[in-house]
């Protein structure tokens, strides 16, 4: 079990398992976070909020079959330990749930060797609501440079890295009082009217619905995304997943479709065929599959690309997704 040690700045997490930020911070579920490519170590840094932290993983197993396990140290000046444990998800026990989704399948077992260190994120409503308005028919290079224009632009200095300004996430308060011509500098595109028009649903109550939907039944929750400006079935499943803690929402987009379909054998376009499959198959823990599905296929793509490649689907779409 993990022990935490904290001073004035850094809480440092000793002993954690099934961790590896390079693959949490680089599969799809969060934009605001950068690797240190200058460091020796897996340091990622990020804003979180009005915080901006730097997060440092030290692997403490040689073995390396095991690249999973080791230290996490935090430079965080606003946010506690706890809000760290539960943002990390670090409290939920993930070598079970491995165990769980890889019986008796056997893609599912390349899936979780390929990402042994994925925990799901517990992000702001907020933030996530607008990063995957922005994420639809995107890459993720795309994805986090419209999200760090759209912040330069209209979020709050916070600090300062390696020379790099740093900027907090723009509320709804903020951005409900703009119009789509003022997001022009940010390069959304048509999104950018969707942003708008979400900012000013939102801000109509308050935010008051937004902010206790996660207490909500789940078809509650996505009654009242799906009313909102620019989301759809997949957007609203990625918001119940990555800041709600719906662990059994599976998100479909074409890297799962791609999955689904060729490993699983559902039909192209049966989007429904693959989301009961899911549901009966992984059940409570829908999310996490999916994670380490999107995380096996985009990796198979770059590292074994003949079989990717035999993996294709009739009709690609002419932009990734992301």
């Amino acid at each position: 079990m993990y022990e935490i040690i904290k001073s004035e700045v850094k809480i440092i997490i000793k002993d954690v398992s099934d961790f590896d930020p390079d693959q949490i911070f680089d599969c799809g579920q969060c934009f605001r976070w950068k690797k240190d490519t200058e460091s020796e170590n897996s340091v990622w840094y990020g804003v979180v909020g009005e915080d901006f932290a730097r997060l440092s993983f030290l692997k403490t197993v040689d073995d390396q079959e095991d690249t999973s396990r080791g230290d996490i140290i935090i430079e965080s000046y606003k946010n506690d330990e706890r809000f760290w444990l539960k943002y990390l998800d670090l409290e939920r026990d993930y070598e079970t749930i491995k165990m769980q989704l890889s019986k008796d399948d056997l893609v599912m077992q390349d899936a979780v060797k390929e990402g042994e260190g994925i925990r799901i994120l517990r992000q702001d409503v907020w933030e996530t609501l607008i990063s995957f308005i922005i994420s639809q028919n995107s890459n993720i290079p795309r994805i986090q440079s419209c999200i760090d224009s759209l912040c330069v632009e209209f979020g709050k200095e916070i600090g300062e890295y390696k020379g790099e300004k740093i900027f907090s996430f723009p509320g709804y308060e903020i951005l409900s009082k703009l119009k789509e011509d003022d997001l022009k500098p940010c390069r959304l595109g048509y999104r950018a009217r969707y942003i708008a028009e979400a900012a000013r649903q939102v801000e109509g109550d308050g935010g008051a619905v937004l902010d206790v939907a996660a207490s909500m039944a789940d078809n509650s929750i996505l009654k009242y995304l799906l009313s909102i400006s620019g989301v759809g079935p997949k957007v609203a499943s990625c918001i119940m997943l990555f800041s709600m803690g719906k662990l059994n929402v599976f998100p479909i987009d074409v890297w799962v479709k791609r999955v689904m379909n060729r490993l699983y054998l559902i039909g192209e376009n049966d989007i429904d065929g693959m989301k009961e499959y899911a549901g009966n198959h992984f059940g409570k823990y829908g999310g996490i599959a999916q994670q380490y599905l999107f995380n096996y296929i985009r990796r198979m793509s770059t590292g074994k690309p003949e079989l990717y490649e035999s993996l294709k689907l009739t009709e690609e779409p002419k932009e990734t997704e992301s």
